[in-house]
């Protein structure tokens, strides 16, 4: 009798690649998915480490299913899963946790779990340091037809001061182009219509395909070959950091019929001061002159930002640094985030600590101000003419796409719109 299995993923689009990918290795060998909420004979969850509820929401999950499937196995892997295996496998009713190196091999762990085997009295811990962990794993993940996000690139040399990232996923190591290739021929087999470039530190590139710590290709080498590839339509980057965005990948983006006109750069702080405590690869001068750059070539991009509030030693002068950069430069949208203290970061231990209140204040302070860059850029682009992909799943009547330069539109459904790119006057 066939087994069935369920999936739930916490946090980044790369995190929903790779659970994608692990969901397809399981129906491949045999196992019936179900949704979530449904009764099944294993669960997976697969979590995230950047935000600082991990432990909650991880432990709220478990107990949900405690409730309508005590007999179940739970399984826990994702970046919490590689950070604190053991705080996870005494949560009561987890059943086995896989770390960083261990996650695609899933179905191997599975054939050998035995609801309640650990010796400990908690889960089975498969895990290593992370130092250990080689070797890229390909995945991709598209909820419909409609956008697939590609996983390209995994782990991070940087080392700034507020993240777990690289203690979570390791060295950065790569795809190769030509599994990067073959990954969109498939995506486009399937009628997928756009791809969104994943990674941890994507402009990496090319850093450690085949375990090596040297680069073979570059991000650029990459962009230039799937603009080359017949079958995919339209492709975005999704996040790039600022100082390995140069201007040939943005000149070559301004060309291309392929590539969105839209980026999303990592600023976290609009202050050099806090930058250089965040040990951040550059300041506010280089992403400025990379928004000029842009915006010099492709007056109508989008450009979508992420920034940190009440980093330790902000202070409301270095905060105002932040906002006013952000309200002065030619951005988009926001991703705003409040800083939460992280274990075995330097940052969990440097003074003095902005108190919670006030990091929330300022969070809703820049989120305001990404309602009116994104109104405003919506604004500057309306009676204009841009290609919308429109999405397959309706909403009560209404079908939702989005422009290439990333405006969401909306209309009355129209079967014949879907997974369609259509001429729209914003």
């Amino acid at each position: 009798m066939s087994k069935s299995v369920a999936f739930h993923t916490l946090g980044c689009k790369l995190n929903y690649s790779e659970t994608s990918t692990l969901s397809r290795t399981l129906e491949a060998d045999g196992f019936v998915k179900k949704d979530f909420n449904e009764q099944a004979d294993v669960y997976v969850i697969n979590t995230c480490s950047v935000t600082d509820n991990a432990d909650k929401e991880c432990r709220y999950i478990v107990r949900g299913i405690q409730r309508r499937a005590p007999e179940a196995f739970v399984v826990i892997t994702g970046c919490y899963a590689q950070l604190k295996p053991k705080e996870i496998a005494q949560i009561e009713g987890v059943d086995l946790v896989l770390g960083a190196a261990e996650k695609f091999n899933l179905v191997h762990h599975l054939s050998e779990l035995t609801k309640g085997a650990a010796d400990n009295g908690g889960a089975k811990i498969c895990s290593c340091d992370i130092e250990e962990v080689e070797g890229f794993n390909s995945s991709y993940s598209h909820a419909d037809r409609t956008r697939a996000f590609l996983k390209v690139q995994d782990g991070c040399d940087y080392n700034c001061s507020f993240c777990t990232i690289p203690l979570a996923r390791g060295h950065s190591r790569s795809d190769s182009i030509e599994g990067v290739l073959n990954n969109m021929t498939e995506l486009a087999a399937g009628g997928t219509k756009e791809i969104v470039l994943t990674g941890i530190n994507l402009g990496d590139f090319g850093k450690g395909y085949d375990g090596g710590k040297t680069k073979e290709t570059t991000f650029f080498d990459l962009v230039q070959a799937m603009d080359a590839h017949d079958g995919i339509d339209r492709i975005r980057i999704s996040s790039i950091e600022p100082n390995l965005l140069n201007n040939d990948i943005i000149s070559f983006v301004a060309g291309s019929r392929k590539f969105m006109p839209h980026f999303h750069i990592p600023l976290q702080s609009g202050s050099d001061t806090i930058l250089g405590l965040m040990r951040r690869r550059y300041r506010r001068d280089l992403y400025a002159e990379r928004v000029a750059e842009i915006k010099k070539f492709m007056p109508h991009c989008c450009i979508g930002v992420d920034v940190i509030v009440g980093f330790p030693g902000e202070t409301d002068e270095y905060f105002k640094e932040t906002f006013d950069f952000l309200h002065d430069i030619d951005i988009s949208y926001l991703h705003v985030f409040t800083y939460s203290e992280r274990d075995n970061t330097l940052a969990a231990d440097m003074k003095p600590v902005v108190p919670i209140h006030i990091r929330n204040e300022r969070n809703k302070a820049l989120r305001n101000l990404s309602y009116q860059k994104m109104s405003y850029f919506t604004e500057q682009n309306r009676g204009a003419k841009r290609n919308v992909l429109f999405e397959i799943a309706p909403k009560n009547g209404i079908m939702e796409g989005y422009t290439d330069n990333y405006i969401k539109v909306q209309t009355p459904y129209r079967q014949e719109w879907v997974n369609s790119i259509i001429e729209w006057t914003v």
